[in-house]
């Protein structure tokens, strides 16, 4: 997702069905709730309560608990599942045409029925706005939506993608009520209309208050009587205080790797414990290839040669996160180990420096590296530095790193103006594409100036058209590869996902998975 991620957050493999999805194995929903209600804290702000602008982790929380897609990601699942659609499957064998049938009785918050009126109006309206903080950019195949009666939905493709089902089973494909949204603006006064399973009651700087939806029908089965999710802009040290105090339930998303270890240290009597879940967020150093200096291969070469990831790990995450030798990461299908088999493990300053004299460079390399710690979390700028260090350690640089807010770093970043700058992701669903087309398709979200034929031409549109996704391990294996000796990019780490929650309270283990939705509904606290 747009480089969205801010804290270090395991693997899923990925597949999709290439025929029919039912929802066989699913619980039926109930919207009554039971219990109490519960409190989440979280660092992360919710930009947007509009699903055609948010495309960030807190605004992306929101959403899948108050809007529906036809389809979505159940605990434990694999693949999409149907949530508001009854069913849905390729028409054709190309994949260039998604037939959904939605299910009897759907209704938003507000009472007005869903329809597949409201499909077709969702998707038209996210791709008419396009706003460029919003999610229409994951939809450049989507040619047009169609409704031949009030249940069906057809979308038609103007190129062929298996990943389609798992791109409207997330954030991206939320179901807002046409009578209630512009078709041709954001909605702007903070509120949210969708048939998900909780409504949102009011919505400001400070918290976010969500009560069961009595009108939703679908897969989710409510544990609670509602949510109240407080923002803790960026403050670790409050949002750490308020768990201990247990002003919030759960600590969700932006406590420090050094919060992570003091809590599990502290261990039972402290009224708290650490909930490790599944993550594919990852992180990656990027390099601008028409630099003048880190657009040299025997510089980047350099680097690879000299990263210490382990260290980093230690010194930096204290354990939080595990080194990453691949832009697809651990766990999910097609992942390979590129950047190991050619860098190997080790920092090697030998190799370093005959990379650098291959390319006729026989001096120190004066480099700076930049980073942005309000968007991918606090421990960037000294995890930067240590990596500075590790350069400088070799004798073979002279480098330095600047940290900026992260307006401007986007906007230096897509002037030209960094050579060497961090970039984390958080995926929109687990699967290999997710990793590949965004950071080296066409109009990828790097800004890096990277372009190669044979990923653009060939690998990435092959893969996009094979719905049996364990088919698709060669063509992204040769595409790991060809990055791994170009360097467009260096992997540098795969966090783990973690939390804190208060005795009492049930159910976070169901929220901590690859498929980045957090389920208010499992969550659940003794009265």
């Amino acid at each position: 997702m747009n480089i969205r991620n801010q804290w270090p957050v395991l693997p899923i493999v990925a597949g999709l069905a290439s025929g029919l999805l039912t929802g066989c194995g699913t619980e039926s929903g109930d919207a009554a709730g039971g219990g109490s209600n519960v409190v989440v804290g979280m660092s992360d702000d919710v930009l947007a309560t509009d699903p055609a602008s948010g495309y960030d982790p807190g605004s992306w929380l929101l959403f899948n608990n108050v809007f529906q897609s036809l389809l979505s990601f159940p605990k434990g699942a694999t693949e999409p599942q149907p949530e508001a659609a009854e069913r849905c499957a390729f028409n054709d064998t190309q994949t260039t045409v998604y037939t959904c049938t939605l299910k009897d009785g759907l209704k938003f918050s507000n009472g007005d029925e869903l329809t597949s009126e409201d499909v077709k109006f969702s998707f038209d309206r996210m791709l008419k706005i396009n706003d460029p903080d919003g999610p229409a950019i994951m939809f450049p195949m989507l040619d047009k939506v169609e409704t031949p009666d009030e249940k069906t939905v057809v979308f038609r493709l103007n190129t062929a993608d298996a990943t389609f089902p798992s791109k409207i089973a997330s954030g991206a494909g939320s179901i807002v009520a046409h009578g209630q949204y512009d078709a041709d603006g954001l909605r702007k006064d903070g509120k949210a209309v969708g048939s998900g399973p909780y409504q949102l009651d009011s919505f400001d700087d400070g918290q976010a208050v969500f009560s069961v939806n009595e009108n939703y029908k679908g897969t989710a089965k409510v544990n609670n009587t509602g949510v109240t999710l407080k923002f803790f802009d960026g403050d670790q040290t409050a949002l750490k205080q308020a768990i201990q105090d247990g002003d919030v339930d759960i600590a969700y998303r932006g406590l420090t790797a050094g919060d992570i270890s003091d809590t599990e240290k502290a261990g039972d009597g402290s009224g708290v414990e650490v909930v490790e879940g599944s993550s594919a967020e990852v992180q990656h150093l990027v390099f601008n290839m028409d630099d003048p200096v880190a657009g040299k291969l025997g510089v980047r070469k350099a680097i690879a040669h000299l990263l210490d990831r382990e260290a980093l790990i230690k010194d930096v995450y204290q354990g939080t996160a595990t080194p990453l030798y691949s832009i697809i990461p651990a766990g999910i299908a097609g992942h390979n180990t590129a950047f190991f088999d050619t860098y190997g493990a080790r920092p090697s300053r030998s190799k370093a420096q005959d990379a650098l004299r291959e390319d006729g460079i026989t001096g120190k390399v004066k480099l700076t590296l930049w980073s942005t710690p309000s968007r991918y979390g606090p421990a960037t700028d000294q995890e930067l530095k240590a990596i500075a260090g590790q350069l400088n350690a070799s004798g073979l640089f002279d480098a330095d790193v600047k940290s900026v807010p992260f307006g401007r770093y986007e906007k230096d970043i897509a002037a030209g103006k960094y050579g060497v700058y961090v970039k984390g992701w958080v995926p929109d669903y687990p699967d290999a594409d997710n990793f590949t087309g965004p950071f080296f398709g066409k109009g990828n979200v790097l800004n890096n100036n990277y372009d190669n034929s044979t990923i653009t031409g060939s690998l990435i549109p092959r893969t996009a058209a094979l719905t049996n996704r364990a088919a698709t391990d060669k063509e992204f294996g040769e595409l790991q590869d060809i990055v791994a000796d170009e360097l467009p990019v260096l992997p540098v780490w795969q966090a783990k996902q973690y939390a804190v929650v208060r005795d009492g309270v049930y159910g976070l283990e169901y929220c901590l998975d690859a498929s980045t939705v957090f389920r208010f509904w499992e969550l659940s606290k003794d009265v």
